[in-house]
């Protein structure tokens, strides 16, 4: 199975609409009487968590690929052998 990328973001917007569909059916069922400023309130600020989670696992990303880059680029310490070469 392919190893993709975690995308946290995602996960944290479908955690926020499953709440808001559960609370959506918590009250059509007459369970629990939510009014609709609460229900703004959880979509706006879930979405901007989901966009700040997002925000954050790129930059992490960015860092960590810059990072494994830099070292593959780093040049190798010249070899000041002894003389016990094949030319030696």
């Amino acid at each position: 199975m392919p190893r993709h990328e975690i995308r946290p973001g995602r996960a944290v917007a479908g955690l926020t609409l499953l709440a808001l569909a559960g609370g959506y059916a918590a009250d059509a069922a007459g369970a629990w009487r939510i009014p609709w400023t609460f229900v703004l309130t959880v979509f706006f600020g879930g979405l901007s968590l989901a966009a700040a989670v997002t925000w954050t696992a790129y930059r992490v990303r960015r860092r960590r690929a810059a990072r494994k880059a830099s070292a593959e680029n780093r040049v190798a310490p010249a070899n000041t052998g002894t003389g016990t070469g094949p030319t030696g």
